[in-house]
């Protein structure tokens, strides 16, 4: 029997910052509104040469170095992605190739911003039936891309970036200690298909489209949701709230993130925020926030690490791991 164990974590965000104050000058918002809704500070805008996969491919160099592996024993590289570099192929495939990496598979998967928690559970899948031993996750978007610059309700939420994990198959030793995946849960609701959506698309406007938002209902379905599913997850692992090290949520909003970890008991102090450094980075921002506590050393060997997510659609999963 196998379980997947993740190796290393690395993260890439682009050079140009764009602050809360240069924002004020173009959209009719100010620093103290963003901060105080949201906690964002400032986000990180990909250069006008710079694609989905070149923020990938960065990210998952510095993963792969962090893990200590070669890209010849990587055969499974899933991108999480909602603006990939084109309509087809997998923007995976360029990520592949860019990588050096000659065989396995490779896909995009399309979960908004709960997509490296979808992409995870994909993964683990893989890694614990043998159908792979070591896999490349990568959360990887540039949202500027689809951003209306002069919606002052999504603009001031969004930013660029990428973060990847290496994971491995290894033995399930079944005691207290084993180190991994513990569980996953993932979820979805269509019904809410258009509180959250981009108002473009190939089959029905041709075109790419702006990211459009309910706000109201996006907050009231995330914390309700959140809140059910990683209870789930920790229930199925067998674990309590109190147990838990560190809570990696999704970096969307800071009020929904606070609301969420008060539901579960968890005290803040053991939440990763990283929102306010690069805003929502969609897919990327898990894994951007796991980057920084493992490179500030919250994260270590032996850290029960509980992960959330939900995105558009609605889709929403949670993550329990054993670093």
């Amino acid at each position: 029997m196998l379980r997947s164990k993740v190796l290393g974590c690395g993260a890439y965000l682009p050079e140009k910052v764009l602050t809360n104050q240069e924002l004020a000058e173009t959209v009719d918002t100010n620093n103290n509104w963003i901060v105080e809704r949201t906690g964002i500070t400032k986000r990180h805008i990909a250069a006008n040469n710079e694609l989905t996969s070149d923020l990938a491919v960065a990210a998952a160099r510095r993963a792969i170095a962090h893990a200590k592996v070669e890209v010849e024993e990587i055969d499974l590289l899933i991108l999480a992605t909602s603006t990939p570099d084109n309509t087809f192929p997998a923007t995976a495939t360029k990520v592949q190739s860019t990588l050096g990496i000659r065989h396995g598979a490779a896909f995009d998967i399309q979960a908004v911003c709960a997509g490296f928690i979808y992409a995870l559970s994909v993964a683990d899948n893989f890694l614990r039936s043998g159908q792979a031993k070591t896999a490349l996750i990568i959360g990887a978007e540039t949202y500027s891309r689809i951003l209306d610059w002069e919606d002052r309700s999504t603009c001031v939420l969004f930013g660029d970036g990428a973060g990847a994990i290496i994971m491995q198959a290894c033995p399930l030793e079944l005691n207290a200690n084993d180190v991994g995946v513990l569980a996953v849960k993932l979820r979805a609701d269509g019904r809410h298909y258009d509180a959250l959506h981009v108002d473009g698309g190939v089959s029905s406007t041709q075109t790419a489209g702006y990211l459009r938002m309910q706000g109201k209902e996006v907050y009231r379905h995330a914390v309700v949701n959140l809140t059910n599913i990683a209870t789930e997850v920790l229930k199925d692992a067998g674990i309590e709230a109190v147990d838990i090290d560190w809570l990696v949520p999704h970096q969307a909003n800071l009020r929904i993130m606070k609301a969420v970890a008060d539901r579960l008991e968890i005290p803040q102090t053991k939440m990763i925020v990283t929102v306010d450094q690069h805003a929502n980075t969609s897919s990327a921002s898990i894994p951007l926030a796991l980057n920084i506590a493992i490179e500030d050393g919250r994260i270590k060997a032996g850290s029960l690490v509980l992960l959330e997510a939900i995105g558009g659609g609605f889709v929403w999963g949670s993550a329990l791991i054993r670093w």
